[in-house]
């Protein structure tokens, strides 16, 4: 587990982060050109090396009901990560990069089949991805990473 100092030092490298103190030797890092209401990145970072970093519209981690992760146990690198996707994911210009996979660049169909030779459609629109059998849309799904989670699970591999 790394330090409050070596915490604080990675945090700090961050130019557009200001540090506000706050209550019982707790810090706070906010992100005052946020495009949203939002403006804490970090959050109560203690002196015991326990704190948290604002992800919700980070999609790769699990947040809790505030949209916070825990970051007591993070490496240095898994930190700067963190926080590096979670001021982008504040930016609304950069947003999409964060929260979405990025578009396909074309907008044909992708065919999955399995060994019984059913066969799914799936295509890319508005920021969703969607999972066709025949003209029923059987399901949808935010990033593609998932649309690859579903697929496997249900034995159907791409073409």
């Amino acid at each position: 587990m790394l330090s409050l100092e070596e915490k604080l030092a990675i945090v700090e490298s961050f130019p557009e982060l200001h540090r506000k103190d706050v209550s019982l030797g707790r810090i706070n890092f906010h992100y005052e050109e946020s495009s949203y209401d939002k403006k804490i990145v970090v959050y109560h970072l203690h002196p015991n090396g326990n704190g948290f970093v604002y992800a919700e519209y980070v999609k790769v981690y699990a947040t809790d009901s505030k949209g916070l992760i825990n970051i007591r146990d993070f490496s240095a690198e898994e930190l700067r990560d963190i926080i590096q996707k979670s001021i982008l994911s504040l930016t609304n210009t950069v947003n999409t990069a964060i929260v979405a996979q990025p578009k396909p660049e074309s907008s044909e169909e992708e065919l999955w089949t399995d060994e019984d030779g059913h066969a799914l459609a799936v295509t890319f629109v508005e920021d969703l991805w969607y999972v066709y059998a025949g003209s029923n849309l059987d399901c949808a799904f935010e990033t593609y990473e998932e649309v690859e989670e579903y697929m496997a699970e249900e034995g159907f591999i791409k073409q």
